[in-house]
């Protein structure tokens, strides 16, 4: 999502002047584009700023400017702090950036976080032109809507991005359609939880609901796109439509990142996911049973206030169950303005470690497993970069292959199509020969 609103940014300011530059210190604007979903990225932040305040002391028309839920989090708070940014703005203010800036530039200190229940996300076309300082890109983030109703009791995105809001159906295919006109072959489709699109507001021209299935359907039919993703989901709204999609859709990547959190109903409950084990475990089946061939992955916290030796146990035995791909798995830790930050039975430092290494450890051996699935198996993959002696590619279940460079000066560019076949196999990524 903040990788989605740098572009945007971007793209906004060059047609305010502005053209992206590689020097920091020498910079007339600098902008941190910030998230707050854990504290580690906050703390970056705050280290990050304490630096470029002699930066700008060395050059006095540098601006500085904290954008994305950090900026939402901590508004006028974050200026106590750092008496030298010039510019907050928030998740749903980022279209306006060219404008606060000039504002930011006569009256430093501009704070501009305001978050509208009744947002409707600005449409937005691509800059599709290419160029020799600009190479064609082959695959794009596509956002289809913002903020989240969920209030998962650890978590910051409902106070940072807002209430659930989707765009509408013709400016997501209008951006599409453009990108993949200019050479663009994938598009991932972005929200903080796509399963609900649509469910709280109209997203069509006449005013009428749409599913995210629907969605998925139509950016489907685009000629020329090659394969689509999405992410990120929520098990409560995954619907049978939506995982069908998986067997309808041919150009809909087989895999899927679906966060469980954790393997135990008594965390689950005070996290306020509003599922349980039984409900996810049955959820995997059906995506199997349409697509047997899926690679899922998905999002642990370990030490969540409360969680006992039992519950983590509960996490384990969900993961040999569900034998992920690949997962991310984090620390809990506290979020401030959160319902759990308050919860006073928090799980000491040293446990969440051990926790967390013995859970990385079976997932790395597992994932190894998994990937060694693959050898002898040709798969479909699409170029991501050319050396000088060898090809690094993805496949459709989103694995690093890297191909032995045979094919190098026979004009193989990114986002080329390629059959590999898989000889070799690590804990991250996969080695494979052009099988035609």
């Amino acid at each position: 999502m903040n990788e989605r609103d740098s572009e945007i940014m971007s793209q906004t300011l060059s047609m305010h002047g502005y053209v992206e530059g590689m020097d920091m210190e020498q910079a007339d604007l600098v902008i941190l584009n910030t998230c707050s979903i854990r504290a580690k990225a906050e703390q970056k932040v705050m280290s990050l700023l304490g630096m470029l305040r002699k930066a700008k002391a060395a050059n006095s028309q540098m601006q500085i400017c904290v954008a994305g839920c950090v900026a939402q989090q901590e508004g006028e708070k974050l200026l106590e702090r750092m008496p030298h940014v010039d510019l907050i703005i928030g998740t749903q203010n980022i279209y306006r950036i060219g404008e606060c800036l000039e504002h930011a530039r006569k009256s430093p200190g501009f704070v501009a976080v305001d978050l509208q229940d009744n947002y409707d996300i600005p449409r937005f076309m691509p800059d599709s032109e290419q160029g020799a300082d600009k190479p064609a890109e082959f695959r794009k983030f596509v956002t289809i809507m913002q903020g989240c109703n969920n209030y998962c009791s650890y978590c910051v995105v409902p106070y940072t991005r807002g209430r659930e809001v989707s765009r509408k159906v013709s400016d997501i295919l209008d951006e599409i359609k453009v990108l993949v006109e200019g050479g663009v072959k994938e598009i991932t489709l972005l929200g903080q939880n796509v399963n609900s699109y649509g469910k709280t507001n109209a997203v069509t021209d006449s005013g009428l609901p749409c599913s995210f299935a629907e969605l998925l359907h139509m950016v489907a039919e685009i000629p020329g796109l090659a394969r689509l993703r999405f992410t990120t989901s929520n098990p409560k709204d995954l619907s049978d439509q939506l995982m069908r999609c998986f067997k309808d859709i041919p150009v809909l990547c087989p895999q899927f990142h679906l966060p469980v959190q954790a393997g135990s109903d008594a965390v689950l409950k005070r996290m306020n996911r509003k599922y349980s084990v039984q409900q996810y475990l049955e959820l995997v089946d059906t995506l199997r049973s349409y697509r047997p061939d899926i690679a899922l992955s998905t999002d642990i916290i370990v030490g969540f206030p409360g969680e006992t030796e039992e519950d983590f146990r509960g996490t384990m035995e969900l993961l040999e169950k569900v034998r992920y791909h690949g997962s991310f798995s984090f620390k809990y830790s506290d979020r401030p303005g959160t319902r759990s930050s308050d919860f006073e039975d928090k799980v000491p430092e040293e446990v969440k470690t051990r926790r967390l290494m013995e859970f990385q450890a079976r997932q790395d051996a597992i994932s190894l497993e998994r990937n060694r699935e693959y050898i002898g198996q040709s798969k479909e993959i699409m170029v991501e970069s050319c050396e000088k002696d060898s090809i690094k590619g993805r496949t459709a279940t989103n694995h690093i292959v890297h191909v032995d460079g045979d094919l190098i000066g026979q004009n193989v560019r990114p986002g080329d199509l390629l059959m590999a076949e898989i000889y070799h196999a690590g804990q991250h990524s996969l080695k494979g020969k052009i099988s035609r």
